[in-house]
């Protein structure tokens, strides 16, 4: 199965993460919490059919470490 990356033009998956990133810092949310939910994002957008969770864990902490690391 392909996957569509998520791009960084804050479309799809990634402005949910960047809504959700604005709301958790500071709150004492763990860096596991915020990828779960970005992770739970992935597999709903693609409907959670064909798809694998490890990959969906694996592409949200890529997305949600990048973001940690970039604070707007």
């Amino acid at each position: 199965m392909k996957q569509t990356p998520v791009q960084s033009g804050k479309t799809g998956i990634a402005k949910h993460s960047d809504f959700f990133l604005k709301k958790w810092r500071g709150s004492g949310i763990s860096r596991d919490e915020m990828i779960a939910v970005a992770a739970y994002y992935r597999a709903e957008h693609r409907g959670s059919k064909d798809g694998n969770s490890v990959d969906d864990w694996l592409a949200a902490e890529v997305e949600i470490d990048a973001a940690l690391s970039h604070p707007d």
